[in-house]
This record gives structure tokens, sequence and C-alpha cells, in this order.
């Protein structure tokens, strides 16, 4: 599994001494137990993850601990085991990133007994030339990838919290385009942004400009 060394890496960064590591609970693995904290890590995607943590959470308190790669390194890797390059990728992430996953767990995000943890990371992925990769990858397949260092983390204790991932200059009634322009964010980022929010219950829909939806905060919820 290509998230092997990233998580091994995020467990011992984010362990502390005293904690419980891949403990039973519930008939699941959980990371880290730390007295009623249960730590779940999670490197890929919240699909995988929503059965667990909605049984999890039944009877737990859970943290839901997500890494985005805010600097990542490309290493290529030839056939015979040599490195081949290491460049920097252009691409940096943010703690709005999350919300790529987020979609997968709206309903899960208002439990006020599920916190999440957003790490700020500089990683490796490590591609191997093994002819067996994607067409966007020329070949080239993910072997591994690394963690280097954790640089920021960002926790949301409350469902409310996530509303702190607005911009501030943003419009009282806003578009996912005024999202998108306010935030420098890609848009398919906001309108995930959009999606999960409204599904929390924490935004709301407020009519149209032209033929593009409006939504506000709810009132109470800021």
């Amino acid at each position: 599994m290509v998230e092997n060394s990233l998580h091994e890496g995020i467990k011992r960064w984010y362990s502390k001494p005293g904690d419980a590591l891949e403990s039973q609970i519930g008939g699941y693995v959980v990371d880290i137990v730390r007295g009623d904290l249960l730590i779940e890590i999670q490197t890929g995607n919240f699909s995988a993850v929503r059965d667990k943590l909605r049984e999890l959470l039944r009877s737990h308190a859970v943290r839901l601990v997500h890494p985005v790669p805010e600097r990542k390194w490309i290493v290529r890797v030839g056939s015979k085991g040599e490195q081949v390059s290491r460049r920097r990728s252009p691409k940096r992430g943010r703690v709005e990133d999350v919300f790529l996953e987020l979609v997968y767990i709206p309903e899960l995000l208002r439990d006020d007994s599920l916190s999440l943890e957003v790490l700020l990371v500089e990683s490796e992925d490590i591609l191997v030339d093994d002819g067996r990769g994607s067409w966007r990858r020329r070949g080239w397949s993910l072997q591994d990838r690394r963690l280097l260092e954790v640089s920021d983390s960002v926790v949301f204790s409350r469902p409310e919290d996530l509303l702190g991932t607005l911009p501030g200059d943003l419009p009282f009634r806003f578009t996912t385009k005024d999202l998108s322009d306010a935030s420098g964010l890609r848009a398919h980022v906001a309108r995930k942004m959009v999606y999960t929010l409204r599904r929390m219950g924490l935004i709301v829909r407020e009519g149209k400009r032209g033929r593009a939806p409006l939504y506000s905060v709810r009132e109470g919820t800021g």
C-alpha cells in the first residue's frame, strides 16, 4: 500500500508516551488510543474509514488526523533502484484541501464527539519506473509516500470551527465563485467546501445571483 510509510511516519510523530498503538476497539484496529480519545490517522480517501468512524463514534470521542502536503518532492527511481531525479512539486497544499475528503463524511462532522486535525506536511512521493503506472505518469508507478516534516497543525474541535476556513472578506451572501476569488482556492475545492458546509447545516442557500446559487452562514452558527 503506497500510503504505508506516510501513515507510519505520522503515527510516530503524533504518538506520545503512554499512548496505546494499534489497539482493537469494537472490532476495529485504532491507530492511537490516548486515554478516552481514539485517534485515527487517515492519509487517503475518507470514504474508506466512514463506516469505521460511524461505529467508533457511537461510544467514543474520535480525533481524525489528516495530512495535507504543503510541500511535496517527487523522487524518481529507475528500474535498477537508482535515484534518477528529485524535484519539488509546484503545487502547494492548504488546510482547505481537506474538504476534498470531507465531502465523504459531512453527516459525521456534525457529531460533537468527532474532532479533526489537519497536518501541513512536507512529504516525498517515490515513483518507480516499472512500466505499470498510469498514462499520466507515463508508466511510472507510485511506490511510496514518506513524511519529511510536519510544519503546522490546525485542530477543528467543534463542527462550527470549520466556518473558520471561510475568508473574512467574503460577502454576506456569496457564490462558490465569490469563495474561490476571496480565498484564492481552486474552483473545485471551493465547490466541495460549499457542499460540505451546507450538508453540515452551517451554511444555507439564499436564492440566486443570475444562475449561480447564493449561500450565507446559518444564523447562530458563526
